[in-house]
């Protein structure tokens, strides 16, 4: 973990920060293609093959059954079920806000009439991450809005706990009201959504997070099929001045690097003395034992650092790392949060930690990494909306832009597009 001026950065530096999981295709490519090629000519066979060799399990039928949900609910506490259910309600409302903010609309002048209407997706899938560690809360974030915008299939796919589905993945993808779930992850999985197989059906968009092989995937197989955006591992951006309790962002540092030995962690603030403090707090908590997964923190402290400089030059270097997690904790965040171009999701304050928006506050935690949040919204009911426009005219109304049309047309060299329009106004 580097600390340093911002101004003072060397090339080794600047590569930590802002090429922090860069998903290397052409490392991973002919691996993914092999295993992408083998689902879409084998199906089943193929996923049997895979999760087999990756995840040590001899499956038969990886679609879960009512019984095993059933048995699932049996085998959790059920603190967690009443969790997940009020996390679901407000992952819900939220959403419903977003629905209810698409609007179809149409304009109409001099005979010509256009606009838009929504339609959703028919058939979504949703990737859910296991093996390390199990994310129901995912499953919420993806089915939910999935079925909020009205995606008549939504499927889940998420890796085997030993030869069952893990629990608590089985029990949010039930209360999200997934169609189907499938005991099956990976590279693999990807595949199945994408071709199809003889148990698993071809979706027309995939989404949800995974690792450098799951992303992968999802990239190669878009044009197939639509995917929401590349989403690897975790990371955050801690912008603060003095003002900021540095034990809080201790802890939310802290908090980000326990997701995985790849997790992105960046502190910037507006004094050497306050990140100096700040990193005193993390080796304390780290030192003292004072938190569990030390071992996986250890690791991504690698990808991390803390930054120091002006408050504009926090702001220029937040904005050009476009941080998946960004959380503002200066004097006046909502003043800050007004230069902010790029982020996937924005926390602001003392006690807007972001584990409140992993699982609470009901926005959604599928969000862009990597750089991504410049270009990319994190998932949401766009996501699986549709928006077709739509032309109505009557022959006086083509009259009035035929002129346009037939001009644009011929300028192009495309004669018939001009002749379908003359044709219809003699």
């Amino acid at each position: 973990m580097i600390i340093k001026n911002i101004n003072n950065l060397t090339e080794s530096d600047q590569n930590i920060i802002f090429n922090r999981n860069k998903t290397n295709i052409e490392e991973v490519y002919p691996i993914v293609k092999e295993i992408l090629d083998n689902v879409k000519n084998n199906g089943d066979s193929a996923l049997k093959y895979y999760t087999e060799k990756f995840d040590k399990a001899n499956i038969d039928n990886f679609r879960i059954s009512n019984e095993e949900i059933e048995e699932a609910y049996n085998s959790i506490d059920y603190k967690i079920i009443e969790a997940l259910e009020k996390a679901n309600e407000r992952i819900i409302e939220f959403h419903k806000i977003q629905l209810d903010n698409l609007k179809e609309w149409d304009i109409e002048n001099n005979g010509i009439k256009t606009g838009q209407i929504i339609r959703p997706i028919e058939k979504a899938g949703c990737y859910v991450p296991g093996g390390r560690a199990f994310y129901p809360s995912t499953v919420l974030m993806t089915v939910t809005p999935a079925k909020v915008a009205g995606v008549e299939k939504v499927v889940v796919v998420s890796p085997p706990d030993g030869t069952k589905g893990a629990p608590a993945t089985l029990v949010a993808s039930d209360i999200a009201k997934a169609d189907e779930i499938y005991k099956v992850g990976g590279a693999h999985a990807i595949g199945a959504l994408a071709y199809g197989t003889e148990t698993i059906p071809k979706v027309d968009i995939i989404v949800g997070p995974g690792n450098v092989f799951v992303t992968t995937a999802k990239m190669m197989v878009y044009g197939n099929t639509s995917i929401d955006f590349p989403a690897g591992p975790s990371e955050v951006l801690i912008l603060c001045d003095n003002t900021a309790n540095s034990k809080f962002v201790a802890l939310d540092f802290i908090a980000q690097a326990e997701h995985d030995p790849n997790a992105s962690c960046i502190i910037t603030t507006t004094s050497k003395e306050h990140a100096e403090k700040i990193k005193n707090n993390i080796v304390e908590i780290i030192n003292n034992k004072a938190t569990k997964r030390t071992e996986i923190i250890n690791k991504a402290l690698n990808n991390c650092a803390i930054i120091y400089g002006s408050m504009e030059d926090c702001i220029n270097l937040s904005n050009e790392y476009a941080p998946e997690h960004l959380e503002i904790i200066t004097e006046n965040p909502r003043e800050t949060l007004k230069y902010i171009k790029n982020a996937g999701s924005i926390f602001l304050g003392s006690y807007a930690p972001v584990p409140v928006g992993d699982y609470a506050s009901g926005t959604n935690h599928v969000l862009p990494t990597s750089g991504c949040a410049k270009m990319y919204s994190g998932l949401s009911v766009d996501t699986f909306i549709k928006k077709p426009t739509v032309q109505e005219f009557t022959k006086e109304g083509l009259k009035n832009i035929s002129d346009i049309a037939i001009t644009i047309a011929e300028a192009e060299g495309l004669y018939n597009h001009a002749e379908s329009i003359k044709k219809r106004l003699i």
